[in-house]
């Protein structure tokens, strides 16, 4: 019976080692990658964006809403919260908005690095949107930011789905869903002033906020996705991610809004800020805008679903490589 318990265990000792052991080649970081598809966004967006979350605005029901819906499909996927328990909320007091709007919440999900647990890859979009107007207009907000958070939950299931086989990130992962960016980067402000895991240990943040459409420069050229900020703390972080899309997904990055002179000054702009603040590399992923930006015409019908579809994985890609790089991102332009 020892003999058979001994041998039993060294089997399953084995076994594991093998799984920890697997090569991680291309063709499978592809698998998971090909999981990110756009009928489940679509199926998403249609809900996110829809009428009944009433515009997503901070502190109000329909962000409420959105909330529990996300930390829904996060139960679904068995991801857990960095906060323990069923408690996916980071909860932002009225107080932090100078009481102009009630108290939010961040949405958080996390999954933990297999050998360097403690150093965090943060991906991130924001879940809020600007609401209902006066005359009772419902901004659904379909590709601001729905496009973005949606990405997220699928980015989250193809890494959750690796894990489940074997492969789990050397790195963590937090899934970030930020309230109050349309107020003013509020959220994201929070969340660097109040961390859940310390900023030192921030390896780097993916931020994401429309990516689900085609603006007018690209009308005969839909291959792209906008990068801002990729080089200005890490040529690392800038070499890997011209690298992953040479790999994976090939699209054409266009840098227009990453220069400094752009008086646009996206850089600023959305919530990837409040970490480069900190020197945390980050990279913003964008479409451009649009005739329907920030109008009660942003709806889920007008998404490009296969296009936001290869712009998650390529998001994914991204964070796979630097989840499982040997060595962390070195930033060398720290201001």
């Amino acid at each position: 019976m020892k003999k058979f318990l001994l041998l039993s265990l060294l089997s399953l000792a084995i076994s594991c080692k093998v799984q920890k052991d697997k090569p991680i080649s291309e063709a499978i970081v592809t698998d998971y990658g090909e999981t990110i598809t756009a009928s489940e966004l679509k199926d998403h967006l249609y809900t996110f964006a829809s009428d009944e979350f009433q515009g997503r605005d901070t502190g109000e029901p329909g962000q409420k809403k959105a909330a529990n819906y996300l930390k829904e499909e996060y139960q679904k996927m068995n991801i857990s919260s960095p906060l323990g328990e069923n408690d996916y909320f980071q909860e932002i007091p009225s107080s932090f908005f100078d009481n102009q709007y009630n108290a939010s919440e961040n949405v958080v999900a996390y999954i933990e690095g297999s050998e360097f647990p403690n150093e965090i890859i943060v991906i991130s979009a924001h879940y809020d949107h600007v609401g209902v107007d006066e005359q009772g207009n419902i901004y659904n907000g379909a590709d601001d930011d729905g496009s973005g958070t949606v990405a997220i939950l699928e980015i989250a299931e193809a890494f959750k789905k690796a894990e489940k086989d074997g492969f789990q990130p050397r790195r963590s992962i937090l899934f970030l869903h930020v309230t109050g960016e349309e107020k003013g980067l509020l959220g994201s402000d929070y969340y660097t002033k109040n961390p859940i895991f310390p900023l030192e240990n921030t390896v780097t943040n993916l931020n994401t906020d429309m990516i689900g459409r085609i603006d007018p420069q690209h009308e005969n050229d839909p291959n792209y996705i906008y990068l801002i900020g990729s080089d200005k703390l890490s040529t690392e972080l800038h070499e890997l991610s011209e690298n992953v899309n040479d790999k994976y997904t090939q699209f054409n990055l266009d840098y227009t809004y990453n220069d400094e002179n752009d008086p646009n000054r996206f850089y600023y702009r959305s919530d990837h800020y409040n970490f480069a603040k900190h020197n945390i590399p980050v990279i913003f992923y964008f479409n451009g805008t649009h005739a329907d930006y920030h109008k009660p015409t942003d709806t889920p019908d007008k998404i490009e679903y296969d296009l936001m579809a290869r712009r998650a994985k390529l998001i994914f890609y991204t964070a796979w490589e630097v989840a499982n790089r040997d060595d962390r991102l070195i930033v060398d332009k720290a201001n």
